[in-house]
Parts: structure tokens; C-alpha cells; sequence
């Protein structure tokens, strides 16, 4: 993969975005176990129908979705009535992860040439292992959430549609973001936006917070201190953010083991200390060996138990999505005056009766 911009899919000649929104996301038991909020259908509903009307008002001639056990993305665009096609996809979907898989792949068959995905770091993974260097823009709606950001949907349709358009070049507002690459000794390969960790007394499957006095060894693509979850363990020692060119390395010890004490906040509202043995920066492609036993997390989702030696090479690169910037973008467009004498209709405005066409 290069570092030059993805090219454009098949249907080009339409300016063609993408919405994809995990219907599980920023609902599991962590709202529970953590003081973490609650997304509700409604809430999703209405920022996909957001990110729609900014994607079409931007640019975008084409918006695909895809139909949903939910009925959230069908319910979203239903009373909607803009000067584009709003199409919904009829894919196998299972309520599984391999679900985001499926439809990424037929969203880039269709021609999306930008994607808007609404979900937390484990849906993110999901959209870079099927289209490494996707174009999105990436909303927050899960938990301990780094790679997506909280924003307006309306914006960051808007600068979706813009780039989709061409109206604003990709490759002058956004980057690859960094991801952590992993190849197991079976030859398998898998990948992670934010964080690879080893943990201890642990299972695969389990969505409770994790416990840092299980954790082992952590590698990072970001560290943030202003994150929750795993990421501020590294970001706490050594900061490394989107636009940095390093990964961060940590080592963890159990609570009767030597090592310093760090207090993190491992979910909202929920602090713990972690014990650190040892940390540093990473340089991109260095390599670094997990060893087992243990179980293997990428973005926080434990996926894979590590039997007593068995290893996973990782590496912290700068080949993951193209995120596009929505300030970046919305300032080009401003730039160019892209919105000046733009014609708009929203049927949500009755008294204009579009007396104006």
C-alpha cells in the first residue's frame, strides 16, 4: 500500500458517500459496569439522517446505507427528500462483526469514494481490515473511544461530501492514520487503530472493562492522555497523537510484582492504577514480540488467547484510513467558496413551498 490517496471505485462519475452505523454500538454491558453513556436507536437515527443532509448539501449525488435488523438507517432516511439517491443495501447481515466487513466491501464495489462511519475503535478496525486506506470520517458512538471523535454529523457529512465530490482533494486534508500491524507465527495477520494488549486471567469475547492488573504488555499507534481505556496508560508516560510518527511501548506487571503505579481512567468515570515496569517510544516499523500465554486484544475487543510462548510480531505504521480533517475540509470549501449561491431545498422547511424552482 502507498501513501498516495485511494483511487476512485468504479462509479466515479457519481459523487457517491457511504454512511455506516453500527446498530450495537455505545450499547453493551460496559453501561453497566462503568459509568459509560447510553446511545439510544433515536439518537442514531437522527445523526445518520444528519450525515446525510450534509453529505447531499456538500456535494454527494449518492448516499448508500445499508438495511439494518434496527430499521435505523431505513427509519433515518425514510421522510427525507434531497436531490440525490438515497440507497439502501439488502446484504446477509448476521448482527455479527463480520457484518462491517460485508458492507465496507459493497459500499467500495458500489463506488463510495468517502465513508462516514458512526461506531467506536472495534467498528473503525472492522471498516480498516476490509479497505485498508478507506477515505472516512469517523463519529464517536461507542466507548473508550480514540480513533473516532465527537462530531457534529452534519459537519462531518458535509466534508465526506465535499471530498466525495472532489470538490476538496483528499490527499490536502487528510493522512493514513497510524495502526498497529500484527502477524501471528501461523503466518495469520490482523490489525488495530489504536492498541494491541496482552492480558492475563482473561477471555476472549469478554466486554467488561478491563482490569490493568491483568494487563502485561500494551503497544500503541496513540497514546493520548486525554483518552479513556488503554491509550492514556501510554499517553500518561509518553504522548504520542494522530500526527506523531512513533508508537508507544509499555510493560505491566501484577499488583505484588515491582513497578511504579500509574492511575488511569480505564472507562468513563472509572479509575484504576496500572503497575508499569517499563516504557518508551516506538519508531514506525519497528518490530515488537508479544509472548504468551495470554489473551491478545486489538482496539480493546479480546479476540485471541496466546497459548504459553506462542508469539505475535507488531509493528506501529503509518498505512491505516485516510481520515479526512472536517475543520480542514469545511475551511478549503469556505476557501473556494463552494457554498456561496447554492441552491438547497429541505422538506423540513414547508413554508418555502420550493416556490423558488
Amino acid at each position: 500500500m502507498s501513501d498516495s490517496p485511494p483511487l476512485a471505485q468504479p462509479n466515479e462519475a457519481v459523487p457517491t458517500v457511504g454512511v455506516i452505523a453500527n446498530p450495537m454500538s455505545g450499547r453493551d454491558v460496559r453501561r453497566v459496569a462503568a459509568r459509560a453513556p447510553r446511545q439510544t436507536p433515536e439518537d442514531k437515527r437522527n445523526q445518520i439522517q444528519r450525515a446525510v443532509i450534509g453529505s447531499v448539501a456538500a456535494g454527494a449525488r449518492r448516499i448508500l446505507l445499508v438495511r439494518d435488523c434496527f430499521r435505523t438507517s431505513q427509519s433515518a432516511i425514510e421522510a427525507l427528500r434531497l436531490d440525490a439517491s438515497l440507497e439502501l443495501l439488502d446484504l446477509a447481515l448476521e448482527t455479527k462483526p463480520s457484518d462491517t466487513a460485508l458492507t465496507v466491501e459493497a459500499m467500495r464495489k458500489e463506488g463510495a469514494s468517502a465513508l462516514v462511519v458512526l461506531g467506536g475503535d472495534g467498528t473503525n478496525r472492522l471498516v480498516a481490515r476490509a479497505w485498508e486506506d478507506a477515505p472516512l470520517v469517523s463519529i464517536s458512538t461507542g466507548t473508550n473511544n480514540v480513533f473516532p471523535e465527537m462530531l457534529e454529523a452534519t459537519t462531518a457529512g458535509a466534508a465526506a461530501g465535499l471530498v466525495a465530490s472532489g470538490a476538496v482533494a483528499l490527499d490536502d486534508v487528510a493522512r493514513p492514520a497510524k495502526r498497529v500491524s500484527a502477524e501471528y507465527a501461523d503466518g495469520t495477520h490482523d490489525l488495530a487503530l489504536i492498541d494491541v494488549a496482552l492480558l492475563v486471567n482473561d477471555h476472549p469475547g469478554s466486554l467488561m472493562p478491563f482490569d490493568p492488573s491483568h494487563l502485561r504488555h500494551l503497544v500503541l499507534a496513540r497514546a493520548e492522555p486525554g483518552a479513556v481505556g488503554m491509550s492514556p496508560i501510554g499517553g500518561l508516560l509518553h504522548p504520542s497523537g494522530y500526527h506523531d510518527d512513533y508508537g508507544v511501548e509499555v510493560r505491566c506487571t501484577g499488583p505484588d510484582q515491582a513497578g511504579s503505579l500509574l492511575l488511569v481512567p480505564v472507562s468513563p468515570g472509572l479509575y484504576r492504577n496500572a503497575r508499569v515496569e517499563a516504557s518508551r517510544k516506538l519508531e514506525l516499523g519497528e518490530t515488537v514480540e508479544m509472548v504468551g500465554p495470554g489473551v491478545i486484544a486489538f482496539d480493546g475487543d479480546r479476540l485471541r488467547r496466546l497459548r504459553p510462548g506462542e508469539r505475535v510480531r507488531l509493528r506501529v505504521e503509518r498505512k491505516g484510513p485516510w481520515v479526512i480533517d472536517v475543520r480542514q475540509t469545511l475551511t478549503a470549501a469556505a476557501e473556494r467558496g463552494v457554498f456561496r449561491d447554492r441552491h438547497w431545498h429541505d422538506v423540513i422547511d414547508e413554508s418555502s413551498r420550493f416556490d423558488c424552482c
